[in-house]
């Protein structure tokens, strides 16, 4: 048992080893959010992301990550100002119960903040999904009925996709928390998500290209923060 332990520890640390910039990563958020809205009545319903304080896109979380160590990937969260997006803020999404959803393939997941609540929980260090943040499934399809009830009181929505199939999936129990070491690489400096997430930081060029595709979409600009 211990042999097998030590081997996925060395697995681990060889992923870990070849983890991407944070640049890659930015450009393969915005692959996922621009293909997930692209697919024809399968993408994010349009009035949840108009309404949307905050966007948090998580690509290709692995199942070994979550074997090893309980972390199932990093990303990042942009929110609304009075002006537009604010810059990328790196976050982890670590623990929770659905490991099985991920298989042995990539999934990526895309979570909604959806008002000024729960925006504010991103600013802090770490919260638990269904405990600090009432979340809940998002409906699928752009024309999508949102109206249910979670989608009507839940503070965060969120959504999965693996190998190319996309529905809305439960987080809860899983801890989303600031990836520090991640937003040091990206802004040349030590900066907080709360700092980045109520515009206090100028966005690094490299964040520009997430920024493009959430502003791709009607409706998906400037927005009200007092929800």
């Amino acid at each position: 048992m211990m042999r097998g332990f030590v081997l996925a520890a060395l697995a681990a640390s060889v992923v870990f080893a070849a983890e991407e910039t944070p640049d890659a990563r930015l450009q393969r958020s915005a692959e996922v959010f621009n293909e997930i809205m692209s697919t024809p009545d399968k993408g994010i319903p349009t009035d949840l992301l108009n309404k949307a304080q905050c966007v948090v896109i998580i690509p290709g979380m692995k199942k070994g990550a979550f074997i090893v160590g309980g972390e199932f990937g990093k990303g990042f969260a942009e929110c609304r100002t009075a002006t537009g997006w604010t810059g990328p803020a790196a976050v982890k999404l670590t623990g929770g119960s659905f490991g099985f959803q991920l298989g042995g393939s990539s999934t990526d997941l895309v979570l909604l903040v959806m008002n000024q609540h729960g925006m504010q929980r991103l600013t802090g260090d770490k919260f638990t999904l269904g405990a600090d943040a009432s979340a809940a499934a998002g409906p699928v399809g752009r024309t999508a009925a949102a109206d249910t009830d979670a989608s009507m009181t839940a503070e965060i929505l969120s959504w999965s996709r693996t190998k190319g199939a996309f529905a809305g999936v439960s987080l809860d129990g899983a801890a989303l928390q600031t990836d520090q070491s991640e937003n040091r690489r990206l802004y040349g400096h030590d900066v907080s998500n709360k700092e980045i997430i109520e515009g206090n930081v100028p966005p690094p060029a490299a964040g520009a290209v997430l920024t493009s595709a959430l502003s791709s979409y009607p409706g998906a600009g400037n927005a009200d923060r007092t929800k």
